[in-house]
Formats: C-alpha cells, structure tokens, sequence
C-alpha cells in the first residue's frame, strides 16, 4: 500500500510539473489580435485623390488592395499608405509604397506596420478622363 502511495504522489508532482518551465524566463505568448478588415468606397476625380483612416491595434502585416476601380475596369490608380495628419483632414503618404495598380483580389501593398493610425490614399496618376469609382480593402492586425 505505501509503494503505491509513492507512485501515485511521484506520477501527480510529474503531471502537475509537465507544464512548467523552470528556466526562469516567462512562458506566456502575447495573445493575438484577430485579423481586421476594412473596405473602403468612393470616386476620384481627374487629377484628383480620396484616402481613408484606420487603426492598426497590433504590429504585424498591413495588405492593401485595389479590387476594384473603373471605368473602365483595367484603370490604373495611384495607391499609397501613410499616416493620418493630426487633425484628420490629409493623408501624408509615404511615397515608397506608392504603386499604381489595377483591380485585383492580390494585394499589392503588403508591409509591416506598427500599431497607430494610417491612411490608405487612392489617386489618379494622370490617365483619368472621367470620374473613376474604386473599392480598397485593407486587412491588419
């Protein structure tokens, strides 16, 4: 009966022991925030552009895609990201993601980004004879 007793105390210590990590260093992973995604609307007029805010609450991947834009729908459009001026009112893009781009379901800004607020910015890159409807989403953490 006692040797059982000991087996039985060395098998809980065992199961009870299994998860810990003695090393001294913290074990808990930062839980993750789930994935965001924004879609965007509106029209840009010739020579013209139109940006939208959102919040990233987490670092890690920012996808931004053009889906849609037309007429006609093989358009290219301007597309940026940057950060919100403070009161709201402008977008100040960093120009080293501007790409021009076409509807797709790719993104075709993908970046790493820390939390904060940004702005995505579409605008015409010249070749617009009329006013050019798109659709942007923005997925993030």
């Amino acid at each position: 009966m006692r040797r059982s007793l000991s087996l039985t105390a060395v098998l809980a210590c065992i199961a009870l022991s299994a998860g810990c990590d003695n090393s001294g260093g913290s074990s808990t992973s930062p839980t993750p925030v789930p994935l965001t995604t924004d879609t965007f609307t509106g029209t840009v007029d010739p020579m013209g552009s139109a940006f939208h805010s959102f919040t990233v609450v987490q670092a890690g991947e920012l996808d931004v895609t053009l889906t849609a834009a037309g007429p006609p729908s093989t358009i290219f459009m301007g597309l940026g990201i940057g950060v919100l001026s403070s009161d709201a009112t402008a977008c100040s893009r960093d120009t080293r993601f501007d790409v021009a781009a076409q509807g797709s379901t790719t993104p075709q800004i993908p970046v790493n980004a820390g939390a904060g607020k940004y702005c995505v910015q579409v605008f015409d890159i010249g070749n617009q004879t009329a006013q050019v409807s798109y659709t942007i989403t923005v997925a993030h953490s």
